[in-house]
């Protein structure tokens, strides 16, 4: 995926809860059955694969981040964790579902992902997942672009981590890979950032990091001043901020 997200896990789980919170809509969708075997595909820190767990499943995860796979480790040790890429990844075990929270639209070979993941599930199993969809914080987006090439002459195009899909996009994908797509929703979802003022800061921080490897420390803090002040007429309500999330959730089975 070239150059990669730094996560920080501490900061993760203190200031990003909310990714885990709304998160456990999309286990209630899996609807984890007892002896099932599953894949938590961009596990993060483990807190959705210790949700999936509680209902009697063997449950493997796995993320790019070492230092995430360390915390869920720590955190979980009773789950299997491992280090592995999303777009390429071999595993010697078959799973009967593959579930996905908040992690997909940071990999930008979607076919890629599809076809490991067809290749990891049991004729039968089913493959749900949430991330973002089309327009996903495009007001973010927008303005981050904004000030990168007016204030740093930076081609924001180029920095862009993420792939945001519609619905059409998606499902088509997963039927040209053989899914027989079952559900799938398209919507809106503001998000509350916390700490006040600061929320903002604190996303750029740990999501966009991508966007801002070319600049000094001092150059990325000024670019984030700025931002904040851009996109505040359109995100900071009632004392807080909101990032704009649309987000894309899917269910697709495998036929047996």
């Amino acid at each position: 995926m070239g150059s990669e997200q730094v996560w920080q896990s501490d900061h993760y789980d203190s200031k990003l809860g909310f990714v885990s919170e709304f998160g456990k809509d999309v286990v209630r969708l899996l609807n984890p059955i007892k002896g099932e075997r599953i894949f938590d595909l961009g596990c993060g820190t483990g807190d959705l694969a210790h949700e999936i767990s509680q209902a009697g499943a063997y449950v493997t995860g796995m993320d790019l981040s070492e230092p995430m796979i360390k915390q869920a480790q720590c955190k979980y040790p009773e789950i299997k964790f491992l280090v592995g890429n999303g777009e390429q990844f071999t595993l010697d075990d078959k799973f009967d579902a593959v579930f996905s929270n908040a992690a997909l639209h940071w990999m930008k070979s979607p076919q890629s992902v599809l076809a490991g993941v067809w290749n990891h599930l049991n004729p039968g199993g089913r493959f749900v997942a949430e991330f973002g969809g089309k327009g996903n914080v495009q007001t973010i987006v927008q303005t981050i672009g904004e000030v990168l090439r007016a204030d740093y002459g930076l081609n924001d195009a180029k920095l862009n981590p993420w792939y945001f899909p519609s619905i059409a996009e998606y499902s088509t994908l997963l039927e040209q890979q053989g899914f027989r797509v079952t559900y799938a929703a398209h919507f809106d979802r503001p998000t509350k950032m916390v700490d006040n003022e600061q929320g903002l800061q604190h996303w750029l921080k740990a999501f966009a990091d991508h966007f801002f490897t070319a600049l000094s420390e001092a150059e990325r803090h000024d670019a984030c001043s700025r931002i904040a002040v851009k996109a505040r007429d359109e995100l900071f309500h009632d004392g807080s901020w909101y990032a704009d999330y649309k987000r894309l959730r899917v269910m697709a089975i495998k036929p047996k």
